[in-house]
């Protein structure tokens, strides 16, 4: 099953390992025919991005997904990063678990839209502690 990309000019996006970019100044179709890892750039996190727990978890999957040939590392680092989680946060626990199903079934792209939706749950557990001014959130 063919995959159809819209890449706006100046956007990016990895396409099997490489990174592609639109050059044009018009919108661009590209047609993946094969079955390749494919992010766009509003799903890559950069390196520089990674300031919190939920999104070392996702940048590590993100390696997973587009750089197979060092899973070994890459697991090595998730699930410290998992077990730290769900430590500080118990409440990320079920999301967490169905989460590491994914990647150990090696359902990369799943395991990313799953560790989007924790990334949100974070910021809003870090709103609330904010608001505390205990620095702890309360259980939502």
């Amino acid at each position: 099953m063919a995959l159809t990309l819209s890449l706006k000019p100046g956007e990016k996006a990895i396409i099997g390992g490489a990174v592609i970019s639109n050059d044009d100044d018009r919108r661009i179709r590209i047609i993946v025919n094969n079955n390749v890892p494919v992010l766009r750039e509003k799903d890559i996190i950069k390196p520089e991005r990674v300031d919190t727990p939920c999104k070392r978890l996702y940048f590590a999957i993100q390696l997973m997904y587009i750089d197979q040939a060092n899973l070994a590392d890459y697991h090595k680092t998730y699930w410290k990063d998992a077990e730290d989680v769900v430590k500080a946060a118990p409440s990320c626990f079920s999301t967490i678990d169905t989460m590491s199903k994914h990647v150990v079934s090696g359902e990369y792209y799943k395991a990313l839209k799953l560790c989007k939706e924790l990334i949100q749950y974070e910021k809003e557990l870090l709103k609330q502690a904010n608001r505390s001014g205990t620095g702890h959130a309360e259980p939502l």
